[in-house]
């Protein structure tokens, strides 16, 4: 078939567009992310004298980090609506969110939606995978204090002791609210052909649209962090719940996240802008943490509930293009995700002008040495 003038006009601009929104990004990377890390090694004694302060700081350049990366999606038209349960309204509290996984760009659309929900961003811990730790991003994510999980069978059980080790220490002598994890253990396009066959050999729902979920950081991190008042288990670290005064974990926030025809977006889509003006649909529902088991076998009776709703939520989004309503609703309600223009090119403009200061400043050491 013949390419017309106005296909190869649409293709080159394309093109342009892509490459030209390549190029900011890596010059955003150049300088947001060195600027951090010089920030914080400039507040080092701010972290002595005033620990609570500093990781004040710190989450704040990291809430704005994680907008620019929203940025780069809302500037190419990929735009957030979200259903069920407001989460605003246990944003103040600590909640474990789980998230079901389809692309690299699951991560980005918590980065966007989250970004409206108070303190919710600067204060949480990510689980992600190890691989992670390698990217421009991992600097970042190793200061901030998030977990790096080393999937497969033989890493298991020392994973799961390495992660209650880093909850103790970290979760909250940094003051975190939230923590995600994706507990399916990996994108559903490479786990679905096995958890299916699972399910089989154990008599479980057989699920298209999610991969069964794994127990053990789940387990290990309700364990770690719900009070004890409410599970009569430690919560990891007495000294440091009597600081902060912690109530401990209070929810768990199902998260949902759906694609229009089941089409993810991926880190490079995300980067690159080539695909259309795309809705990302995000469905929340809460549970108060003590209606969660603490059992192992209750505990994942409940978890694998979880998944066999949402396959349910997203088998009647995509027939319907919509979530369904809530239980005591008529009609579900949508709510448009909405993020400031001039709120993110002022966050741009400071990483662009705290590059150019932090080079002058290292240029002026550099020729003062030598």
């Amino acid at each position: 078939m013949a390419v017309t003038l106005e296909q190869a006009r649409r293709v080159g601009y394309t093109c342009l567009k892509a490459l030209l929104r390549f190029a900011f990004m890596v010059a955003n990377n150049l300088v947001a992310i060195p600027s951090y890390v010089l920030y914080l090694i400039m507040l080092q004694p701010l972290r002595v004298l005033d620990s609570k302060s500093f990781w004040y700081i710190e989450g704040v350049l990291f809430k704005w980090l994680l907008a620019m990366v929203a940025s780069w999606g809302w500037w190419a038209g990929y735009t957030v609506v979200e259903w069920g349960d407001d989460v605003k309204a246990v944003s103040e509290d600590e909640a474990m969110v789980l998230v079901n996984h389809q692309a690299t760009g699951d991560v980005c659309t918590l980065m966007m939606c989250l970004q409206d929900k108070g303190t919710v961003v600067r204060q949480m811990m990510w689980l992600m995978d190890h691989i992670f730790k390698y990217t421009n991003f991992g600097i970042v994510s190793l200061i901030h204090g998030d977990f790096f999980i080393r999937q497969g069978r033989a890493h298991r059980d020392q994973q799961l002791v390495l992660l209650k080790e880093h909850l103790e220490k970290y979760y909250r002598s940094r003051n975190r609210k939230w923590i995600v994890l994706f507990p399916e253990g990996g994108f559903l396009r490479k786990r679905r052909e096995t958890s299916q066959a699972f399910a089989k050999k154990n008599n479980l729902p057989f699920l298209k649209h999610v991969t069964l979920p794994r127990l053990g950081a789940t387990q290990v991190i309700l364990k770690t962090l719900v009070a004890p008042q409410e599970n009569g288990t430690p919560a990891g670290g007495d000294a440091v719940i009597k600081e902060s005064k912690s109530k401990g974990l209070q929810w768990v926030i199902d998260t949902t996240i759906a694609y229009p025809k089941g089409e993810p977006i991926d880190i490079q889509t995300w980067i690159l802008g080539y695909r259309q003006p795309t809705v990302t649909h995000v469905h929340y529902r809460i549970f108060p943490v003590k209606d969660v088991p603490a059992e192992p076998e209750a505990l994942t009776h409940w978890l694998y509930q979880r998944f066999i709703e949402k396959e349910d939520l997203l088998t009647h989004f995509y027939e319907t293009g919509a979530f369904p309503p809530l239980q005591g609703q008529t009609k579900a309600i949508s709510r448009e995700m909405t993020l400031s223009n001039l709120w993110l090119v002022g966050i741009q403009s400071l990483a662009f002008l705290s590059g150019g200061m932090w080079y002058c400043i290292l240029q002026y050491f550099y020729h003062c040495l030598f």
